[in-house]
């Protein structure tokens, strides 16, 4: 496993920071550059077959782990290497989309951290209507037919980034950032991930499932979305929180998935809105 670690000057506390799936570190430079310089230790990792940690198919260009469970084994290096390296305290988690799935999960084991802030988080997976049948019987007939390991219908072992235009793109508003992400998958393609495995997308449904059906989490949370929203389902976020009592959802207007690397104005507004929740003494 790769992890990184960004020091603050001063620090008030540290952050956990929860990739999405296909993330790396290097493609958080720029947002671990505005939490430490708000006065955050980051800590990061590469999650088990994504970035540069080990991957686990042969091919390494699969988005795939054989259960989410897997990847609290992940959580619990991460929060080894937190305590070896005295990490300042309070600790305090910050989950973009699989990783908000990996964080919720976490924060269900008691991860040590005093608030959560989720960025457009993972809890159901958006299909669009005409295609959930399909998505309802596509893992059988995969296991009927041993194509676990292909790639989702729709997508390909190509990075995103290589593969979509930017017009076309769901990530970000922003072409300085689509650029900048394209820049890098140019720059090391061995490290990028193509679409998720059918058994991925079987496994996460069955995690996001599981998790919309447990108890919330009773310490404060934060939820940020974009009202362009099309990866995650929205409408499980709503759901999420109608009773949630420590949990609170807000929209970021005009932001695709990519809240914390979106254009300056909607970046901005997200990382408003964590410092304030963070820093909110009353919580």
């Amino acid at each position: 496993m790769r992890v990184g670690h960004w020091s603050a000057d001063a620090p008030k506390g540290s952050i956990l920071l929860f990739s999405g799936r296909s993330e790396y570190l290097e493609k958080y430079g720029h947002v671990a550059r505005d939490l430490t310089g708000a006065g955050y230790s980051v800590l990061s990792i590469d999650w088990r077959g994504q970035g540069f940690s080990d991957r686990v198919t042969s091919d390494a260009r699969l988005g795939h782990v054989a259960d989410f469970a897997d990847y609290q084994l992940d959580v619990a290096a991460l929060v080894t290497m937190a305590k070896a390296r005295d990490l300042p305290k309070p600790w305090h988690l910050l989950g973009h989309s699989m990783g908000g799935c990996i964080g919720l999960r976490a924060l269900m084991n008691d991860l040590p951290v005093k608030k959560a802030v989720f960025s457009a988080p993972m809890w159901g997976i958006f299909v669009a209507p005409n295609l959930r049948p399909i998505a309802r019987i596509l893992p059988g007939l995969s296991r009927l037919f041993s194509g676990q390991l292909r790639t989702i219908p729709g997508t390909s072992p190509r990075s995103y980034m290589t593969d979509t235009a930017f017009a076309n793109n769901l990530l970000t508003t922003d072409r300085d950032t689509w650029d900048y992400l394209q820049r890098h998958a140019e720059a090391a393609p061995e490290y990028a991930l193509g679409g998720p495995t059918v058994h991925w997308f079987e496994k996460a449904r069955e995690e996001t499932a599981a998790l919309r059906a447990a108890p919330r989490p009773t310490l404060p949370v934060k939820t940020i979305a974009g009202t362009r929203e099309a990866i995650i389902d929205c409408k499980a976020l709503i759901a999420m929180h109608e009773n949630w009592p420590s949990g609170s959802l807000e929209w970021v207007e005009g932001a695709r998935h990519e809240l914390m690397m979106e254009a300056p104005a909607m970046r901005q507004q997200f990382f408003d809105k964590a410092f304030m929740f963070l820093e909110d003494s009353a919580d």
